[in-house]
């Protein structure tokens, strides 16, 4: 709410002023108003944040699917060196060729020694 009446203030000092109607932060009855105006997104944050967190506490991670399961990328590898190029081996297991190289690149590095 603060970051909100900060953007107003500054917002006056430039000269903006509001096209609708008279919103002004330091009257009693504009205060009210901006309160209203911030309060679905300060919600929205404060819900979405707790979507997470629960989510997280749950074993679940947000973001986009793997394309690649890790038998895909095994067995990717096995026709690589069997002499086929990155593009056919990725069109054979009907993979882009962008995704086929992040899951190469992933499993390279999770089969490294530690």
């Amino acid at each position: 709410m603060m970051h909100l009446l900060h953007v107003v203030a500054e917002l006056r000092g430039r000269g903006a002023r509001s096209l609708n109607g008279a919103v002004d932060a330091a009257t009693p009855r504009g205060t009210p108003g901006l309160h209203v105006f911030g309060a679905p997104g300060r919600l929205l944050r404060e819900r979405t944040g707790a979507g997470l967190r629960a989510a997280v506490a749950r074993g679940r991670v947000g973001g986009r699917p793997v394309a690649a399961a890790p038998e895909k990328v095994a067995r990717s590898g096995v026709r690589i060196a069997g002499g086929l190029t990155v593009r056919e081996a990725a069109s054979r297991l009907e993979l882009g060729t962008p995704a086929h190289d992040a899951a190469l690149a992933m499993h390279a590095s999770d089969s490294l020694p530690r």
